[in-house]
């Protein structure tokens, strides 16, 4: 195959997708801070401990699915400099296609699998009883998850980021005054959590609908949809091959955020709601790096598809050098007003004292993360994803062994290990990267 002419890199566009993707990430970020807020405003530990395992359950049972959008994006972005916009289209309706039949395979699965979670995650007495309640409801959202991974995916392979960051927003602001007004107002306690979460995500995928049959799309879907070969075995293989690696690489990655929900339960109610407040804010500086990872999918993801060697490492380059940037002032910032932010969230002065404690980690932790957060962009958008996989495995083998040799360190050893993990993530996508280039694209130089 002849390459294309390598296109000048637009360093604008950069900013163009990681600004109203660092927006829309914080918006998402929103709905768990929002609810450990929301909850700590009742006063008691186990709720929102409660509510913690409740978000990590749904990070391994929706978040997991991440690899519907994560896919979708990445695909949707090489179609769009190698196929066109039908091509794009039929991608979305495979990631649709697969999200629902995921979906009904969670809420068969429902009586054996939501008490099964719940059980690994280590709650028990009070914290376990809440965490149920608020489970039981926000299950039934999964059909709408599902769908609405898709079809975001979709829309940011199309840079389609201005209306991503509309509807994103829009989700969280509502999630958030549901949650208000259900546990402040109507009393409802942590089932209000659960409610709102779950009337938010179905309105949303309504908006999008909407948004979508707009234009040409319902032309193209038609057409898509005639075609047997949309979502034949040969058409579907590619697609499922690529979300297969991405959706182990994410269980593995879910299992280590999982590790430290169980292990910080050991350690009682208390330490539990610390590290929970914790790891909100982590998952808050992720979603802001993310970004960049949202800029690497599509601007690498375009450059591949247009078998752009120098313009793919450009980008590669100039997206680290903006991510590194972003994550020392994310870091300043919480240098300077970690121990208030921690303290507006702890439920107790004991939550707080411990929280506190702990500070030192989100300041280290955009350092550690955010250049694997970039990779992850950089190898999804050209589809690298078995080597994607490989590497999670390597860094998550790290991570074992790094809780067993700090357990004695308490909640710093898991803070520890879990910044080693980054760390190992980044070290190990970076050194695969020289021969995952040759592999796409030939040896330097071919594409010329």
């Amino acid at each position: 195959m002849t390459a294309a002419r390598p296109a000048p890199i637009d360093k604008r566009a950069i900013w163009a997708i990681a600004l109203p993707a660092m927006v829309t990430n914080v918006a998402t970020a929103l709905i768990g801070i929002g609810d450990m807020w929301i909850v700590g405003q009742l006063g008691d530990a186990p709720t929102q401990g409660a509510v913690d395992v409740g978000a990590r359950l749904f990070a391994v049972l929706f978040t997991v699915m991440n690899f519907l959008k994560t896919g979708t994006t990445g695909l949707v972005a090489q179609e769009g400099t190698r196929a066109g916009k039908d091509a794009q289209v039929a991608m979305v309706v495979r990631g649709l296609a697969v999200g629902l039949v995921i979906a009904a395979i969670l809420l068969i699965a429902k009586p054996v699998l939501l008490p099964t979670a719940l059980g690994l995650l280590g709650a028990s007495g009070e914290v376990l009883e809440a965490a149920r309640v608020y489970a039981e409801i926000r299950y039934w959202s999964a059909p709408a998850v599902m769908a609405n991974l898709a079809l975001i995916g979709f829309m940011v392979g199309r840079r389609q980021m201005t209306a991503v960051l509309v509807f994103e927003v829009a989700y969280n602001l509502t999630n958030i005054a549901l949650g208000l007004w259900f546990v402040l107002g109507l009393d409802w306690g942590i089932a209000g959590i659960g409610w709102s979460s779950l009337i938010a995500e179905y309105a949303k995928l309504v908006a999008v609908g909407l948004f979508l049959a707009r234009g040409d799309f319902l032309a193209r879907l038609k057409r898509c949809l005639a075609e047997k070969g949309t979502l034949g075995w040969s058409a579907l293989k590619p697609f499922l091959s690529v979300n297969r690696d991405l959706f182990l690489r994410t269980v593995v990655l879910t299992i280590a955020l999982a590790a430290l929900t169980r292990l910080s339960a050991e350690r009682g109610a208390v330490v539990l709601a610390a590290n929970g407040i914790l790891y909100q804010m982590f998952i808050f500086t992720a979603l802001l790096l993310d970004g960049f990872e949202n800029a690497a999918q599509v601007l690498n993801g375009e450059r591949a598809g247009a078998r752009d060697r120098k313009g793919f490492s450009a980008y590669l380059g100039a997206i680290l050098l903006r991510g590194i940037a972003a994550a020392a002032l994310v870091a300043a910032l919480f240098a300077m007003f970690a121990d208030p932010v921690l303290a507006s969230f702890a439920a107790t002065t004991a939550v707080e004292i411990v929280a506190q404690d702990l500070g030192i980690w989100l300041i280290i932790i955009p350092f550690a993360g955010v250049a694997s957060f970039i990779l992850d962009g950089i190898y999804v958008g050209a589809s690298w994803t078995r080597a994607l996989l490989l590497t999670m495995v390597g860094a998550a083998a790290v991570f074992a062994l790094s809780l067993w040799l700090t357990w004695p360190l308490g909640s710093h050893g898991l803070w520890l290990s879990f910044t080693l993990f980054l760390i190992a993530r980044t070290l190990l996508q970076l050194g695969a990267i020289p021969m995952l280039l040759d592999r796409e694209f030939g040896g330097p130089g071919e594409d010329d």
